[in-house]
């Protein structure tokens, strides 16, 4: 199985529903949190044992960071296949 990276670049209002959005898709692996600087807050490892022990606490303290920075760039860990990139 195959690993790809996407990144998304949000503002600090979108962060927590973002990631409740990822964290509910069946793909994602990993989800690693950056300020508009590149650097680190929080690294998320999802797999089906940990996402409903980790999701609430992990979404509150979400809420409190998103208050203190106004830009964030997710990058999200997927498996599988990429999507097919349009022909230039």
């Amino acid at each position: 199985m195959s690993t790809w990276y996407e990144e998304i670049k949000i503002l600090g209002r979108d962060l927590v529903d973002t990631v409740r959005h990822l964290i509910h898709e069946g793909n994602v692996r990993r989800i690693i949190i950056k300020d508009d600087k590149g650097n680190t807050f929080l690294e998320l490892p999802l797999s089906v044992a940990t996402i409903g022990v980790i999701a609430m606490p992990v979404l509150a303290g979400l809420g409190a960071l998103a208050a203190l920075v106004a830009n964030f760039t997710l990058v999200v860990e997927r498996s599988g296949k990429p999507p097919e990139q349009p022909a230039a």
